[in-house]
């Protein structure tokens, strides 16, 4: 994890002395189970857990030699619990650990990303109402198309990150999942029950079937989700990037008093924030094929996997956390412009009525094609010489044999393009 992209609270679950925390945490409730079922002594269980430490510097330090990172920390952990430490990880394998801690790693970090998605509904939400009716162009392949609004716009990305946020759910659920089964995955030398107790204290749920390790597609389902909301943050943030450009200028990201664009040219006001956000997402999307070749391990186990998830979990999921937390910020503060809005929604002299002119003469009787070329032969001069549609249409005889100049006016109100908002924002919001 870079610190600079990376918020405390994130930071926290992925630290060395969190990670054996959770593993102390595994094996102690393990040995409770087993105590229960009369395998070990109950004051077995109960040393581990008077007495139970650890240090991250002993164990860095034994894994030296070992070459193992779980006997590592057994083996710190048994110098401050004593003889009874003899009963801990009966039955265990060394992934039952690993996986199950990785489980609670990324359910946790899952609950922050899902208060960041939170933070970004509710900007998005609010500046959606507030420009509900802010009329401004919408583009196809980047060219004007017909109008819309500001607050529509919004309402698509709210929608989007709704949908985000149902799939960062079901990615939770699958991924917190609890596998205490033994080597190759048989429970030969632990019985199940310990599996259910464990998963229980920890909010996980049993794994159905492991080979000796959790089957790697729930992961790959998991940073998979992670990349689908990394593209919803680079859709959202390309829009605001191209609505600041200095031709457009309908939107930019807020620009602090003492805050500088540029080392050279002082009049600098960049998109810095939302071009930050687009990197980020490029680096959570990353992560998704190595997630997926993680899938093939080798018969019931191999440890292919595991240098990747060291990497990949932490980094996006901070990443993520980070770009979340900053997108809802930028669209919170995302500084809107309407008159210039309608200044570029007037800029090709009134030729985003083109359809409705188009289909008023199909109604008045005229074929299409022939009212698609009576159409585009009034529109192709307003782009190349900025004449204006209108009076173009009310000049064409043929135009006007079909449409009188006063319908042909009417064909022209924008308020024609927002009759439906209100149906739009109810799908999106509900009736509130």
């Amino acid at each position: 994890m870079i610190p600079r992209y990376t918020r405390p609270e994130m930071a926290a679950i992925w630290t060395p002395e969190n990670r054996f925390r959770i593993w102390f945490e595994i094996e102690a409730h393990a040995c409770d189970a087993q105590a229960a079922l009369g395998i070990i002594p109950p004051e077995a269980a109960a040393a581990v857990w008077r007495h139970g430490a650890f240090e991250v510097e002993r164990i860095d330090e034994i894994e030296r030699e070992t070459r193992h990172d779980v006997i590592a920390f057994l083996t710190n952990v048994a110098e401050h619990v004593g003889p009874q430490a003899r009963f801990m990880h009966q039955g265990m394998t060394s992934s039952d650990v690993l996986d199950t801690c990785l489980a609670v790693q990324l359910s946790r970090a899952t609950d922050l990303l899902l208060q960041d998605l939170d933070l970004v509904l509710a900007a998005l939400r609010r500046r959606a109402f507030e420009h509900k009716m802010t009329l401004c162009v919408g583009r196809s392949h980047g060219i004007h198309a017909e109008p819309t609004t500001f607050g529509l716009k919004l309402a698509g990305f709210f929608a989007e990150f709704s949908r985000n946020r149902e799939r960062l759910v079901a990615a939770r659920r699958e991924i917190a999942t609890c596998a205490i089964s033994g080597a190759v995955g048989t429970f030969a030398n632990i019985d199940p029950r310990v599996e259910a107790h464990v998963a229980e204290k920890l909010g996980l749920a049993i794994e159905s079937v492991s080979s000796q390790v959790i089957p790697r597609d729930r992961h790959a389902a998991f940073f998979a989700t992670l990349g689908v909301v990394a593209a919803s943050i680079e859709r959202l943030a390309t829009e605001i990037r191209h609505l600041q450009r200095t031709e457009v200028l309908e939107a930019e990201e807020y620009f602090a008093p003492g805050q500088k664009g540029s080392s050279a040219m002082p009049h600098k006001r960049n998109p810095v924030l939302s071009e930050n956000l687009t990197g980020l997402a490029r680096l959570v999307r990353s992560t998704v094929t190595p997630a997926l070749e993680n899938v093939a391990l080798w018969h019931e186990r191999d440890i292919s996997h595991s240098s990747v998830e060291r990497g990949i979990a932490p980094d996006a999921t901070a990443h993520l956390d980070f770009a979340l937390v900053r997108l809802a910020q930028v669209m919170e503060k995302l500084v809107v412009y309407p008159q210039a809005m309608r200044r570029n929604l007037d800029r090709l002299g009134g030729l985003i009525h083109s359809q409705r002119v188009l289909l008023a003469l199909t109604q008045a009787g005229v074929g299409r094609e022939e009212a698609y070329r009576l159409v585009q032969r009034n529109a192709m001069p307003v782009w190349e010489t900025g004449a204006d549609f209108l009076a173009l249409l009310k000049a064409d005889a043929e135009v006007t044999r079909a449409l009188a100049p006063e319908r042909i006016e009417a064909l022209f109100d924008l308020a024609y393009h927002t009759s439906h908002v209100d149906t739009i924002f109810r799908r999106v919001f509900g009736s509130a």
